[in-house]
């Protein structure tokens, strides 16, 4: 009987600890949290700006257009008018300010010409008023100070080696970049005797890819080689420079990722400041039928970048 009892007792505890024990539950997997995306990659920019006298200033007309289709400009790098162009245009960052000081520029404000340079000297002009007009219309003293970063490209006479200027006078390195050989004399700047950069590479495109351009916008103002109308020594100097620089450019055109060539400019002088707005028109309209194809190859390089969202489990 006690043993019954015993048993009951039992079996009544076991079962009232069953009915108080709480269900084991399991509880749900925490919910994915996805890293937050941020925005995405940008790639820097370079407009490299050749050399064409004259005709650079289809360049301001390629500016003024990148700048309405808010188009980033990362850095600048120009060789002769090139650099000149994309000097104002790296110390103000505005198309208009650029317009305005550019139109203002006439030939005799850049080309101090003289018999007796030619006879003295190493040049034709001696490029001490392009100097002083630089000086006078770009509020930036030193290259290091300009909004956008920029590098102008000239020649050393001595070793025919290419020189960047990316650091000190802006007077000085365009005065240098622009220096065409037998139009002005050599410069003397930073312990060597400098010319136009148009001599080894009329469109500096690796000098942009050696300061980290992801993309390069290159643009192309060279001559029509044909002329047959020489008759002095200066045409004889200009013709040949246009020889020159349009050999290399062949070579280094190749480089860019958008090359804008403007139309029917080639036939303009090198010393022909009668042709501003024609030139100006002409880089609008290359730069407007470049558009489509500058946006495809800018999202080409923001997908190649953007790394993939993480999977779902």
């Amino acid at each position: 009987m006690r043993l019954i009892s015993s048993l009951a007792l039992a079996g009544l505890a076991l079962l009232t600890a069953c009915q108080t024990a709480p269900p084991v539950v399991t509880p749900p997997p925490p919910p994915m949290v996805q890293a937050p995306q941020g925005p995405p990659p940008k790639p820097k920019i370079a407009l490299v700006l050749g050399g064409g006298a004259a005709r650079g200033f289809a360049h301001v007309g390629v500016i003024r257009t990148l700048e309405q289709e808010k188009i980033p400009v990362d850095l600048i790098v120009g060789t002769s008018v090139g650099s000149l162009i994309g000097a104002i245009y790296a110390s103000d960052g505005s198309s208009f300010d650029l317009e305005w000081t550019a139109f203002q520029l006439q030939k005799e404000d850049l080309f101090d010409f003289g018999v007796l340079n030619a006879v003295t000297g190493m040049g034709f002009a001696k490029g001490d008023k392009l100097e002083a007009w630089v000086k006078g219309h770009v509020k930036t003293a030193n290259i290091e100070q300009l909004r956008i970063p920029f590098a102008a490209v000239a020649t050393d006479l001595n070793w025919g080696y290419e020189v960047v200027l990316d650091k000190g006078s802006v007077a000085r390195a365009i005065r240098a970049s622009a220096a065409i050989p037998g139009v002005f004399q050599p410069v003397q700047h930073q312990g060597k005797i400098l010319v136009d950069g148009g001599v080894v590479d009329n469109i500096p495109i690796s000098v942009a890819k050696t300061r980290g351009a992801d993309l390069v916008i290159a643009v192309d103002i060279s001559a029509n080689l044909g002329n047959t109308n020489i008759t002095n020594l200066v045409d004889v100097t200009l013709q040949a420079t246009n020889i020159m620089f349009a050999r290399n450019v062949e070579h280094s055109k190749k480089a860019a990722d958008i090359l804008i060539t403007p139309a029917g400019i080639g036939d303009v002088g090198m010393l022909d400041f009668t042709q501003k707005k024609r030139c100006m028109q002409a880089g609008i309209e290359a730069t407007q039928r470049a558009m489509p194809e500058i946006r495809r190859v800018i999202d080409a390089w923001v997908k190649a970048h953007t790394p993939p969202a993480p999977s779902a489990p």
